[in-house]
């Protein structure tokens, strides 16, 4: 598929539940209103065959729910394109040059690993906190270089995605976009939240059920087994657990978080590919030790 004959080549993955109808069917026309771009898309159907897709549009259906990181991954290998665009059902591009405008970023930096826009409320224009992928989300306009990905739609250069080895498939939900950001980091290269460019998702509450609490936990336990240097493994999960305890008031949630943290430290989390010291120097010095 193609829009434009500008030579950026730019491959999107979208993956869908199918539980948002209205809303996947404005994320394809908005994607496919892109100009300037060579554009590849597959739509990857989790727990499901796609349907109603629009001509030129690739599909692949999964029989049954395997995340959607690992939904990414097999997209992924699906498209062609120098720039992967991760994108979800219920987003939807406002303008028809955002992916033009990302990608020049990256023509821009050579070391950018991957960059994210800012995602508001189509009608109110609020950011909410977990969008913001840095320490200080009350102020989500401000642009510069990030140490993690925030869930939502980012671009990731593709060779550098590929060298990462992609998302943590065996993840499923919850810290895939901090284990990607270190490793990506771990290979020379940076982020960028790039905030004037934006996305629009609707600015709903989301509830966090006893899963999400547990899967929280416990991932975080894998990415900082996966990542950190053996000393500051304790060091960073200390912190967070103090932050747990100060969040969390219910006690279900809390012994799902509990029961998460046992969990990772059960094992489970893959090879170990620790980051090196030159690593937690340059994500200290961009603004967020890797203890954080």
């Amino acid at each position: 598929m193609s829009s434009g004959g500008s030579g950026t080549s730019v491959g999107a993955v979208v993956v869908t539940m199918n539980d948002r109808p209205e809303g996947f069917a404005q994320a394809l026309d908005s994607l496919l209103a892109q100009e300037g771009v060579e554009l590849d898309v597959v739509v990857v159907g989790n727990g499901h065959v796609p349907g109603s897709i629009p001509a030129g549009v690739r599909t692949i259906g999964v029989p049954k729910n395997i995340g959607v990181q690992e939904g990414r991954n097999l997209g992924a290998a699906e498209v062609n394109g120098d720039y992967l665009f991760f994108f979800d059902d219920g987003t939807h591009l406002p303008v028809p040059d955002t992916l033009l405008r990302l990608a020049t970023a990256f023509d821009q930096d050579p070391r950018l690993a991957y960059a994210q826009p800012r995602t508001c409320d189509p009608i109110t224009g609020l950011t909410l906190r977990r969008w913001v992928p840095r320490l200080r989300a009350s102020a989500p306009t401000r642009p510069g270089v990030v140490t993690f990905m925030a869930e939502g739609p980012v671009m990731v250069r593709r060779y550098a995605y590929e060298l990462a080895g992609g998302w943590p498939k065996h993840f499923l939900l919850s810290h895939e976009e901090m284990d990607l950001a270190w490793r990506l980091w771990e290979l020379g290269h940076h982020g960028r939240y790039l905030p004037d460019i934006i996305v629009h998702h609707p600015a709903t509450a989301t509830a966090r059920p006893a899963t999400l609490h547990r899967l929280n936990a416990r991932n975080r336990v894998w990415t900082a087994r996966r990542n950190l240097p053996r000393p500051l493994i304790p060091l960073h999960l200390a912190t967070w657990s103090l932050i747990t305890l100060c969040r969390l008031r219910e006690g279900k949630a809390l012994r799902a978080c509990l029961a998460g943290f046992r969990e990772g430290l059960a094992g489970g989390h893959g090879a170990r590919q620790p980051m090196s010291w030159k690593t937690v120097y340059r994500l200290s010095r961009a603004g967020r030790p890797p203890i954080l």
